[in-house]
């Protein structure tokens, strides 16, 4: 396991204690959950976006206008 050392504006880091406070877990919990949700978030927008690059983009527009068409009923 690594060991990481942020500095960051003491304003924030009071901010970030208070978090995880009310989550009832460490800055180190609260810290690693941020950082996994962000490397979630890359991992997905990779993975898309090289689905898309070999995609067919008629396939993908009308599969868009699927979508519009059923968020419009609602």
């Amino acid at each position: 396991m690594g060991t990481l050392t942020i500095r960051i504006p003491d304003d924030k880091h009071e901010r970030l204690k208070a978090l995880a406070a009310s989550k009832g877990i460490s800055i180190n919990k609260l810290i690693e959950d941020l950082s996994t949700r962000a490397l979630t978030e890359f991992d997905a927008e990779t993975r898309f976006r090289a689905m898309a690059a070999q995609g067919n983009i008629e396939e993908g527009l009308a599969i868009l206008d699927k979508l519009d068409q059923h968020f419009a009923k609602d």
